[in-house]
This record gives C-alpha cells, sequence and structure tokens, in this order.
C-alpha cells in the first residue's frame, strides 16, 4: 500500500511521523511524507521519501512576533495556510492508496483525500476531541473547569482550529471541484489515533468511538547517525549535565536566551548542554556545551533533567528516558503539557516562558533536581512507557 503522511509545522510535527513511517515500511507499506523544504533531509535519513508542501514556520514564528496587529497575524496565516493547501493538494496529487494526518493540516487532508478518492486516518499528537475530563490544549483560562467548563472550553478550541484554515478548505475545495460545503473539520476524520502515552493522558471515556490513544511514536535516528565528538567529550568529563532547550520557540532571541541560561546554570551549580534551536541559543561558559539537533533518545538519558518548552515530542522524550524535567512552555499546547508533567510528578511548578528570568530558571533548576521525588516518578513513567507499542493498533487497522 502506498501510504502519505501529510506534516506540517515545526520539528515536532515532523520527526514522530520518521518513526511511524519507518514502522510501516517494514511492514511492506511504501511510505511518503509531505513536510516543508527544511524536513526534506531528516524524511529521507530516515529512508522515507519527502514530497514537498511550501512554507517556511520558522519564518512565520518569527513574523507573527514583529507583527503589528491583529489583521496582520491573520494575513500571515492566511497565505500560510493557502499555501499549504496547495502543497498537500500536488502531494496527494503524487499518488497514494491512504493518508495519515495529523490534526493541524486534518481539513486539507480529508478535501484532498476526498477530491482523489483516498481515505484518511488520523493520527494525531495533542489531544484533539472536545471531553469534560479536561480543557483541550490551547483552551483559553486555566486549570481544571468542571465536566461543562471543560467540554465547552474544547469546542471552542475546535472551533477556532477549524478557522485557522476554514478559508483556505474553501477555496482548496473550489480547486478541486469539489460542491461548495461545511469545511472538513478535523473532529470529522475517523478512525483517530493518538499518538501519546495512555499513562501521560488516559483516553477519556467521553470520546467518541473509533478514537484511540495509541503510546508514542517515536522518532527515528537517521541512518549512519552518530554523536559529535566534542559532545561524547563533554559529557565524560564530569557528572551528568541539565539539557536545556526551547525547540522551535523564540526565533531571534539567541543572545538573550544565552546570557540567560549561562546565568541559571551558574546560579543553579551545574554543566548543561543547550540546544541551539531556532532561537539559535549558544553556549557560554566552560560548564556549558552548545549543540545542533541531537537525537532525544541517545541524550537524554545521559542527562540529570531537561529544561523544555513542553512541546509534546520533547515531553515524550524526556519521559521515556525517566529523567525529570523543567517545562517552560511558551504557548498553544505547551502549557498542557507543562501541567500534565507537573500533575504526574515528573516536574516541578511549570515556569512560564513569559516569567523567564536567570534567577527563576536557576531556581527551578535547583528544585527539580533537589526533589528525589520527581526523578523516581520519570522513573516509574519511563518503565511503563517502554511496555507500549504506540504503531501496533496503526498497523493492525491498516492491515486489516
Amino acid at each position: 500500500m502506498r501510504i502519505l503522511i501529510v506534516t506540517a509545522g515545526s520539528r515536532g510535527d515532523v520527526a514522530p511521523f520518521t518513526g511511524l513511517g519507518r514502522r510501516l515500511l517494514e511492514a511492506g507499506h511504501e511510505v511518503a511524507v509531505a513536510a516543508h523544504a527544511s524536513f526534506g533531509a531528516l524524511v529521507e535519513g530516515c529512508g522515507l521519501e519527502h514530497r514537498l508542501v511550501p512554507g517556511d514556520p520558522q519564518g512565520l514564528i518569527r513574523d507573527w512576533a514583529r507583527a503589528g496587529s491583529r489583521e496582520e497575524v491573520r494575513a500571515l496565516t492566511r497565505a500560510y495556510a493557502d499555501g499549504l493547501a496547495d502543497g498537500v493538494a500536488q502531494a496527494v496529487a503524487g499518488g497514494a492508496d491512504l493518508l495519515l494526518t495529523p490534526f493541524g493540516p486534518a481539513p486539507l487532508s480529508r478535501a484532498a483525500g476526498e477530491a482523489f478518492g483516498i481515505p484518511v486516518i488520523g493520527t494525531y499528537l495533542v489531544p484533539a476531541f472536545a471531553t469534560g475530563r479536561f480543557p483541550l490544549p490551547d483552551a483559553d483560562g486555566t486549570g481544571d473547569l468542571g465536566p461543562e467548563g471543560n467540554l465547552a472550553a474544547g469546542r471552542d478550541v475546535l472551533r477556532r482550529a477549524e478557522a485557522v484554515f476554514a478559508g483556505a478548505v474553501s477555496r482548496l475545495r473550489g480547486r478541486l471541484g469539489l460542491p461548495d460545503g461545511a469545511p472538513s473539520a478535523p473532529p470529522d476524520v475517523r478512525p483517530v489515533f493518538h499518538g501519546f502515552s495512555p499513562l501521560v493522558v488516559p483516553r477519556p471515556d467521553d470520546w467518541p468511538s473509533r478514537v484511540e490513544v495509541t503510546g508514542y511514536w517515536w522518532p527515528a535516528r537517521p541512518d549512519g547517525w552518530q554523536p559529535p565528538a566534542e559532545l561524547v567529550d563533554f559529557l565524560q568529563a564530569g557528572p551528568p549535565p541539565v539539557f536545556v532547550g526551547f525547540g522551535s520557540m523564540a526565533p531571534g532571541q539567541g543572545e538573550r536566551l544565552s546570557e540567560l541560561v549561562a546565568a541559571a546554570v551558574r546560579r543553579a551549580g551545574v554543566r548543561a548542554v543547550v540546544q541551539a534551536g531556532w532561537a539559535e541559543v549558544s553556549g557560554r561558559g566552560d560548564d556549558v556545551l552548545a549543540v545542533g539537533d541531537v537525537p532525544h533518545d541517545w541524550l537524554f538519558p545521559r542527562t540529570a533533567a531537561v529544561v523544555h518548552h513542553a512541546g509534546a515530542g520533547t515531553t515524550g522524550a524526556a519521559l521515556r528516558a525517566g529523567v525529570p524535567a523543567v517545562p517552560v512552555p511558551v504557548m498553544a499546547d505547551q502549557p498542557f503539557w507543562a501541567t500534565r508533567l507537573y500533575e504526574l510528578g515528573a516536574a516541578p511548578r511549570p515556569l512560564p516562558f513569559r516569567d523567564l528570568t536567570a534567577e527563576a530558571l536557576g531556581d527551578a533548576i535547583t528544585a527539580c533536581l533537589s526533589e528525589p521525588a520527581h526523578h523516581r516518578r520519570a522513573s516509574e513513567l519511563a518503565h511503563g512507557i517502554a511496555a507500549e507499542d504506540g504503531a501496533a493498533s496503526l498497523l493492525a487497522h491498516i492491515g486489516s
């Protein structure tokens, strides 16, 4: 079977599908991943076909930060969505028997699937069905709102997500010769497999049928990858360091964050491996080493704790490694995952990025490392997660 995975966004929106794609490849399927140009080397390095979709998510985040008005933000988002819609249609036109789509581009994938007569399966990385158990990621407000409040907040999240692509979907349907009608909203995609652990977010009992929580889809390592010698030497030169990385967040803030992280590390009295990320954070000091992209499954088990932006993939990788976290959420689904880490006991209270200072970060690192319960709980969760096979139910469904 020819399977096309359609995704868009940051590295965290692409990397899990390299692992899932590898599993599908090993099961005898042909697998292609439609993603932005910046991820072509990652996809092809994992032995998968790359199909191009337009867009520069790093530039989009940077432009959002510089936008002077909501109207400008909407215009930027509309241009990105329209380009993505064209790219999805072209990628699907390249041939496929089945489409897999995460939550974000699901409306575009469904429209393209409808036009080309190809079934669509949801492969979501975040909870994406309203529930009374908790507010969905990116809900307004904080904390549990009660069953009715949680359900209402979740429905609001889904309405806002649909609105982001509504115009692009409508225009895409017209270009593909589809009848006018309501855009194909993400909740209409069934079945849906959620690629995170039920130990982290149990499946709500009020979710619709044919919506599962399967376990994580771990990113594949590019063929032939080896750790940089400088990193190996640094790890061997002293006690396990703390990892610090903000992923795709904070483009253009590298200078400020580099100084802040260096001061926080000194305050906490620890060594640190700092990942440059889209912010281009650099290493400052004898006990700090800056690195580029390094597979988390290799690096995190060699650290004492992980300071991160609480993206879905990085959250899972830290738990998989059995190390505690210091969550520094910035936007979107990140406050949700940061709160889950705290509620699970694997992290101290989240430190929102807007409140980030050298003093606050240094104290948070100290609090994380000085509380044995955080490490113990992270280790317990790692043991349970290791027993899960997140791809198994999807493979069984496809093969049935």
